[in-house]
């Protein structure tokens, strides 16, 4: 059986993916600092890799 606190990571996880993606978006539109739009991208993969590896635990997790 699964901790309940990977039902709260997870989900969290993909909203902090949806949010850095969303201010990096929002931050090229406006014509903000290529600067920040970098580091908000960088933040983005880091995000992302987060949250890949949480859905594959709980994968792995489930399959035992």
């Amino acid at each position: 059986m699964l901790h309940w606190s990977i039902y709260l990571f997870i989900p969290l996880a993909l909203a902090l993916v949806a949010g850095v993606l969303i201010l990096g978006l929002f931050n090229v539109a406006s014509g903000g600092s290529p600067q920040r739009s970098q580091r908000l991208m960088q933040l983005r993969v880091l995000f992302q890799f987060g949250a890949i590896i949480l859905v594959m635990i709980t994968i792995f997790a489930m399959g035992r």
